[in-house]
């Protein structure tokens, strides 16, 4: 697995984590910011061919 890969997946999982927590405390704005930013780090990995495991 390349950096790209590593880097990709890292930012998604800390993403992931943070969009729960921002649920779990109500933060509706910070919800938002990072499922918008899961889709664009979804939309980079697809246009670059890196397959993702999530």
């Amino acid at each position: 697995m390349g950096e790209f890969t590593t880097t990709i997946e890292h930012r998604l999982d800390q993403a992931y984590k943070g969009l729960q927590e921002a649920r779990t405390t109500g933060d509706e704005f910070l919800a938002d910011t990072l499922c918008a930013e899961i889709e664009d780090l979804r939309r980079i990995a697809d246009d670059n061919g890196v397959a993702l495991q999530r």
